[in-house]
């Protein structure tokens, strides 16, 4: 109980979108060859198809701390133009849930080059039927409050979102307006929203054509609303190995927006900072991840991080299609 009081206190006053963010949040999980989480149009982005699950667990030392799932999977219709995909996810947070199931339709144009050079513009939409819960039967006050019902509020509702993204061979960039409708969740009685838009921008490269490949990469953040503001700095790693490849890596995430603090009657400011190392391997058709987030600065809920496993399947492909080591297109 005095957990979930915490939690509430920290998403009213901390904003929404920093505790919860409505949607498929994003974390890092996109690092693990699962762009498709965040970016539309991903989906069927090369030959075959992939399938992606993955669990992630907040604070292990706290009960009903947030806990993430996600299922997706997505595929290439034949040797067409044309990819579609599906994502499931879970999300809780306390007193707070949401559950939604979103599924996507992808075009993708080549703009030349011969069959194996990959010069490839995508476009991406995605409908989604959401769910957000908010279970007040266990609130308690010696003052009776008009606000709190008392009862498991639940509201369902449409929303879209559309991405674009461009792949030149070992570069590629993505764009993504998710919520693009803004609908409004209608179920807080003291605070609405009409505006749940956030948009993403990512681009990266990867080096080297041997047995060993870097990548940089960068992934930026903005919610409408809040304005809030959040970069991801990202360097990976990988080895051809007999059995397929094995990888590994780093993100730095930062905010640009700051939130006030006191202490001792000293007032302060901290920016939200988290540092991920991430490892995977890739072996034959099968892919499992695992990274761990962990939050840096003096103010934080608890001194535990953030844990993340990722599994996957592709299938559908049986060569290289292209003359380029681009992981996610291959």
């Amino acid at each position: 109980m005095k957990f979930r009081l915490v939690l509430l206190f920290a998403f009213m006053a901390f904003g929404f979108t920093s505790v919860a963010q409505e949607g498929v949040p994003v974390y890092f999980d996109y690092l693990s060859d699962n762009y498709y989480l965040v970016h539309p149009s991903m989906a069927g982005i090369g030959e075959g198809g992939k399938i992606r699950g993955t669990i992630r667990k907040q604070w292990f030392s706290v009960d009903e701390a947030p806990n993430l799932q996600t299922l997706n999977a997505h595929f290439r219709l034949g040797d067409g133009p044309s990819g579609v995909g599906a994502i499931f996810f879970n999300d809780a947070n306390g007193y707070h849930s949401q559950t939604g199931l979103k599924l996507t339709y992808a075009h993708h144009l080549k703009l030349g080059g011969d069959e194996r050079f990959l010069n490839q513009l995508s476009f991406g939409l995605s409908g989604g039927l959401l769910q957000s819960s908010l279970d007040e039967s266990e609130f308690r006050s010696v003052i009776p409050d008009p606000i709190i019902t008392g009862a498991n509020n639940s509201v369902s509702y449409f929303n879209v979102d559309f991405g674009m993204s461009y792949s030149l061979m070992e570069f590629y960039a993505h764009f993504s307006i998710l919520n693009a409708l803004g609908s409004g969740r209608d179920l807080y009685s003291a605070i609405e929203f009409d505006n749940l838009r956030r948009y993403l921008v990512s681009a990266g490269y990867v080096f080297g054509r041997n047995e060993w490949q870097y990548e940089p990469s960068v992934l930026l953040q903005l919610t409408e609303f809040t304005e809030e503001k959040t970069i991801d700095i990202n360097a990976k790693v990988y080895r051809d190995v007999d059995f397929g490849r094995i990888w590994g890596g780093v993100s730095y995430r930062r905010s640009f927006d700051g939130a006030q603090f006191l202490v001792d009657g000293t007032f302060g400011e901290q920016r939200l900072q988290l540092i991920t190392p991430i490892i995977g391997a890739n072996i034959k058709n099968f892919m499992v991840s695992y990274n761990y987030s962990y939050q840096m600065g003096d103010i934080r809920f608890d001194n535990g991080g953030f844990h993340q496993i990722t599994v996957g399947y592709d299938f559908g492909q049986t060569e290289r299609r292209y003359d380029c080591y681009c992981p996610a297109a291959q």
